[in-house]
């Protein structure tokens, strides 16, 4: 039976109020704010954001230090980034996410390996700074193929208050022509892992771009078609196919980050025509900041799905001269019929499939296109710790009558999808093994799942075959909740 959307939107409401009844009072009028639906013509999706997070609440949030050293900086391959402070907070995010990259484990690529001072009670007491300075030396020694290292602080370099600064300082002058740079992401900075990107952009700005020298790289010859890949961190190869499709329209990837990125290329990236930046969450305070100092335009793009990949080739070309735009159609119609194979073979199973999402960066919007590609529904979504301006973005995703959460609880997510009834659940890996005991479908949607690349023509047919895989399996009719066995 159909739903029309006013019935949704009422049904929403109801959903919401109670959810909201089981918190107090005050609390249940603050979570208000962050729970709502969608309205067509609205100029965002009417809820607040980038708010920090109730205390006793289950949330699905990072802290600053994971935006910077999870997000943008761990992932530059050849520079070793030291997690300043105890041994936690590098173990628990080292190799937690598949950034794809080509290299030497160990010899010129350092990523999947965990760099660590291993604060102890006398490091808090007595403070740090000696320690870290020794970490470089050993680090110089054991790995001299190295071509930087960034400090990443942790919570107590910030409250004892280690001069990370001027260790970095000289460290720098000690090895000549070697990147050594502090950036100050304290896990409690900020309401979130976001301020930690913000944080890790202006550590880019001030300690890379404001520092290099436009004579240092005298090999490197621009070209009228030169661009730069902002905000992909190669999840599973993801850069990688979109960096295909950029350079079969013609175009030259000057530089790549973070995702299989190297330090060398974030000193190009000044350098190109057109910044195209993927994750804007992530990486839009440096995109920015570029186009006002270098006068470099930046673009938003989408590769998730044909609809998005076609419209973002379109306007990726509309910056470039004819040669570009004839080269996007004759790879948009080179690819049609790979989509056409991919929607044949899947489509029938997934039309009219619901989905709904809660994930981080760009995700909540867009992948929305790729599942409406085949066929399917997103009915709610909401980021983790997205702002404002990402909600805006939002509205042109989703359809009227979507339930929007944000920040969303454990105990309300758990109450919508219950509710809802979603075909298909797209979230991380916290939230991935309550849904699946639940008898609920369900595809990690921070890396993939252990799969990908989902980005391109061919990673829409990996995307569409996994959501195929994971609505489709018979397991779930099989399944029952732990708590409801004995109902």
């Amino acid at each position: 039976m159909s739903v029309t959307v006013e019935e949704r939107k009422a049904a929403n409401k109801a959903l919401i109020d109670e959810v909201l009844k089981a918190y107090p009072e005050k609390m249940a009028k603050r979570r208000a704010k962050h729970l709502g639906t969608f309205e067509d013509g609205k100029p965002d999706c009417g809820v607040k954001s980038n708010i920090k997070s109730l205390p006793g609440v289950m949330t699905i949030r990072g802290c600053a230090y994971a935006g910077s050293k999870g997000v943008v900086w761990g992932p530059i391959k050849d520079m070793i980034h030291i997690s300043h402070g105890p041994v936690g907070c590098g173990q628990y995010s080292w190799a937690a996410r598949r950034n794809y990259y080509i290299g030497t484990t160990g010899i010129d690529t350092f990523v999947t390996m965990q760099f660590t001072s291993d604060f102890q009670e006398k490091d808090i007491v007595f403070g740090g700074d000696k320690k870290l300075d020794k970490i470089i030396d050993e680090i110089q020694e054991l790995f001299p193929l190295n071509k930087g290292i960034s400090i990443q602080s942790e919570c107590p370099i910030g409250l004892i208050g280690d001069d990370i600064e001027a260790v970095s300082k000289t460290k720098s002058a000690q090895y000549e022509g070697h990147t050594i740079l502090p950036v100050r992401c304290e896990g409690f900075r900020g309401v979130s892992q976001s301020l930690g990107h913000h944080l890790a952009n202006d550590a880019i700005r001030d300690w890379i771009f404001d520092k290099a020298d436009p004579d240092k790289r005298p090999e490197f010859v621009s070209t009228p078609y030169d661009v730069a890949i902002i905000g992909d961190y190669n999840i599973a190869g993801d850069a990688w196919s979109s960096r295909i499709l950029l350079e079969e329209i013609g175009l030259r990837v000057i530089a790549q980050w973070s995702g299989d990125g190297s330090i060398a290329e974030l000193e190009n990236t000044p350098k190109a025509k057109l910044n195209l930046l993927h994750c804007y969450r992530s990486m839009n305070y440096i995109s920015r900041h570029m186009e006002e100092k270098y006068c470099i335009p930046w673009a938003e793009y989408n590769f998730f799905g044909p609809s998005m990949i076609e419209k973002s080739l379109r306007e990726i070309a509309s910056h470039f001269d004819d040669t570009i735009k004839a080269n996007a159609e004759r790879v948009i119609a080179k690819y049609r019929p790979l989509v056409d194979a991919v929607n044949a073979k899947f489509r029938a199973r997934l039309q009219d499939k619901t989905v709904m999402l809660f994930v981080g960066g760009l995700r909540p919007r867009h992948v929305i296109g790729a599942y409406e590609d085949l066929g399917m529904n997103v009915v709610g979504t909401g980021y983790e710790f997205g702002h404002n301006d990402d909600y805006q973005r939002t509205t042109h995703y989703v359809k009227d009558g979507t339930l929007i959460y944000d920040d969303v609880t454990g105990y309300e997510f758990e109450r919508f999808v219950e509710q809802v009834q979603p075909d298909l659940v797209g979230s991380g890996i916290k939230e991935k093994y309550v849904f699946q005991k639940m008898g609920v479908p369900f595809r990690q949607m921070h890396s993939w799942d252990y799969s990908g690349p989902y980005h391109g023509y061919d990673g829409y047919a990996i995307f569409a075959r996994d959501m195929d895989m994971a609505i489709s399996s018979p397991v779930w009719g099989l399944a029952k909740a732990p708590w409801k066995k004995n109902l």
